[in-house]
């Protein structure tokens, strides 16, 4: 179940499903550890109604619920109603921006005309640094609240109806002896108050309480984390003295603030744009760790299909996204991803698959032998990429102080490798994994990144007075130029191959699959100018073999891609970044208004496939158009917006008059 709303502040991330429940909550680094996590998919935090005698959880399918974000804040709002009951609930939710508390107002709504107790049963199942094993939980009567820890993460949990606080709790085992929840000891609507127990913890709290007829009851309910019993209960103590409705209302003023810093007149856009485009940028915020970190995604429900998530710093996803911060204003952020790209940088100059918002290395199953040779399990791109944005980040600023702090500790030790990274017969880079993590070899992706860092290098090292390493740069990055429109481009068919790999005998071996980062990777890093006729020639080919046919018209990666492809589908799935790509060279190679007709329809398309929370996922099903794989994923929020910047400028372009 894809992530309907994602809040944070850079140190705790909490994700919701459809349903309103708590499925992550990440701390204290974003992306890290998910203290609500599970190979089984089962960890929740359920939300339950007790009234007339009878139990009933959000998860029913009685109730129906509508889920999504206030509009230009980041905070979240559920409305869930069941018929048969004659209630409904509704949330406002939040991630305080300064403190590490994560609150929630429930509004519970009497739709009958006779006066009713309600008992609101809120259910918490943690498993503290992803271990199933030593975690704590207890009723701390000093305070009136539950409490979770192990090692140095501590989390309480507390609610509070008028000024009574929780008035029954139970806190017990799941997952392990044949316990399936503590949660279930709420379906005779009374708790049973067990203070506390180790291993594999969960805990549920009930508030009670009586609601005239048409009438309603406000219950708040919060979460704080922290490193210690004595921080949590000061954090819990600021709730209670400032109010839970006091700490949202700031929390929904700073989001307000802080998005409208960004001063892009998005006049020209359809509303939906608009909206989706301010919601992307808070999607990205979000997803940045205070520490500099940028992770792929939070959603972990993919975990429960495979061996992973996507909560990992990407280098080359997180530079894109460091971009699009900049390119919006928020250089602080862009700002402490290099630096956390600086402190991750191997000695011999690379960096490696990903990592995480620690700066620990990530898993990875690139493999350090490959047919019975030693290879460097990376890919190149990544390291190339983050040169190259961090001198687009450089041409915005002009913060020489803060380059010339990066060129000794990063830009020159990885320019240096991609120098020596080359192959010497044709003078492309040297073989590593493709940017889809898939081909081992040298793609045109991969080799035009390499292009674009080293011409970004050698103008750093102009600009600081280091000529020879400049013409160093300068010579490699034409040659990898020329051999890119010679060795990589089928002139027969007009075609950019996905990528090349010397075989055993010395020979090249050609993957010819058309891939759309074979056509946006020579556009991206500037190897052609967009009416080159080359890139002419690639559109045509992209076009005509990587269009979905389906109910949903966007671009696939690349030719009979099976990632995540769904049996009754009649293609691959199309991709958000890979149909923003298509926009965005169409944008670029405009010469009239007329000319962005088409990729303002691929703008909409986005916009049509994000949720009614305005996430946007990887990929989606091409006849269904239901998301697929991770959501959301931050780089297509990256993308959307730096194509609507891309389709802003154009237009604000074409409209000058002509002299």
């Amino acid at each position: 179940m894809a992530r309907s709303v994602t809040i944070g502040n850079g140190n705790l991330l909490v994700g919701l499903d459809a349903r309103g429940q708590v499925r992550d909550l990440y701390f204290p680094f974003v992306g890290e550890a998910n203290h609500v996590s599970g190979a089984s998919g089962s960890f929740v935090h359920r939300i339950g109604i007790y009234v007339d005698d009878q139990i009933s959880w959000l998860d029913d399918p009685d109730w129906k619920i509508s889920i999504g974000a206030e509009e230009d804040t980041s905070i979240g709002s559920m409305f869930a109603e069941n018929l048969k009951l004659g209630i409904a609930v509704a949330s406002r939710d939040a991630v305080h921006n300064e403190q590490n508390i994560f609150l929630r107002h429930f509004t519970v709504h009497n739709h009958r005309s006779d006066k009713r107790t309600v008992k609101l049963f809120l259910s918490q199942q943690f498993r503290i640094f992803e271990s199933r094993r030593g975690d704590t939980g207890f009723y701390d009567p000093r305070v009136k609240a539950i409490i979770h820890y192990k090692g140095e993460t501590t989390i309480l949990v507390n609610a509070i109806v008028g000024k009574q606080s929780f008035q029954e709790y139970n806190i017990g085992l799941f997952g392990i002896e044949g316990r399936e929840g503590t949660y279930l000891d709420a379906n005779d609507g009374v708790l049973e108050k067990n203070p506390i127990e180790h291993g594999s913890v969960d805990s549920v709290i009930g508030l009670t309480f009586d609601i005239a007829g048409h009438s309603s009851q406000d219950t708040y309910y919060w979460i704080v984390c922290g490193k210690s019993v004595s921080e949590v209960h000061t954090l819990d103590e600021l709730v209670l003295s400032d109010t839970p409705e006091r700490l949202i209302a700031s929390t929904e003023s700073y989001w307000r603030a802080w998005v409208e810093k960004e001063r892009t007149d998005l006049s020209l856009l359809p509303a939906e744009l608009q909206t989706l485009y301010r919601r992307s940028l808070m999607v990205m915020r979000v997803h940045a760790d205070n520490r500099g970190g940028i992770i792929a995604s939070s959603d972990t429900d993919m975990l429960h299909h495979g061996r992973d998530t996507y909560s990992y710093v990407w280098p080359r996803d997180a530079a894109i996204i460091a971009h699009t911060f900049d390119k919006t204003g928020y250089r602080d952020v862009a700002m402490r991803f290099y630096k956390f790209a600086e402190n991750c940088l191997e000695p011999n100059g690379y960096l490696m698959h990903k990592y995480r918002t620690d700066g620990v290395l990530g898993s990875s199953w690139h493999p350090w032998i490959i047919k019975g040779e030693p290879r460097l399990p990376i890919q190149e791109d990544e390291t190339a990429t983050v040169i190259f944005m961090m001198f687009e980040h450089y041409e915005r600023y002009r913060d020489i102080e803060f380059i010339e702090s990066m060129y000794n500790t990063f830009i020159e030790p990885a320019a240096n490798f991609m120098c020596d990274y080359i192959e010497s017969t044709t003078g492309l880079p040297q073989a590593s994994f493709d940017l889809w993590e898939e081909k081992y070899g040298t793609s045109t992706y991969t080799a035009a990144s390499v292009y674009g860092g080293l011409m970004a290098a050698a103008k750093f090292a102009t600009m600081l007075g280091k000529d020879e390493p400049s013409r160093t740069y300068q010579v490699i990055a034409d040659r990898i130029k020329s051999a890119i429109g010679t060795v990589l481009f089928d002139e027969k068919k007009g075609e950019f191959v996905k990528h090349v790999f010397h075989t055993a005998d010395g020979e090249l071996e050609y993957d010819r699959t058309v891939d759309t980062s074979s056509l946006y990777g020579l556009l991206l890093f500037r190897v052609f100018d967009v009416d080159d006729e080359k890139i002419k020639r690639m559109v045509k080919a992209v076009e005509g073999k990587l269009q979905v046919q389906g109910n949903s018209k966007g671009f696939v990666r690349y030719e009979a891609d099976a990632y995540y492809r769904m049996q009754d589908a009649e293609s691959p799935n199309p991709w958000v970044i890979t149909t923003l790509w298509i926009a965005r060279y169409y944008i670029e190679s405009a010469k009239s208004l007329k000319d962005l007709k088409y990729p303002l329809e691929l703008l909409e398309w986005t916009c049509s496939h994000a949720t009614s929370s305005g996430v946007l996922a990887e990929q989606m099903h091409p006849n269904t158009r239901e998301q697929l794989s991770t959501a959301p994923l931050v780089w297509s929020h990256a993308e959307f917006v730096l194509a609507v910047l891309a389709y802003i400028e154009k237009v604000e372009e074409l409209s000058k008059p002509k002299d």
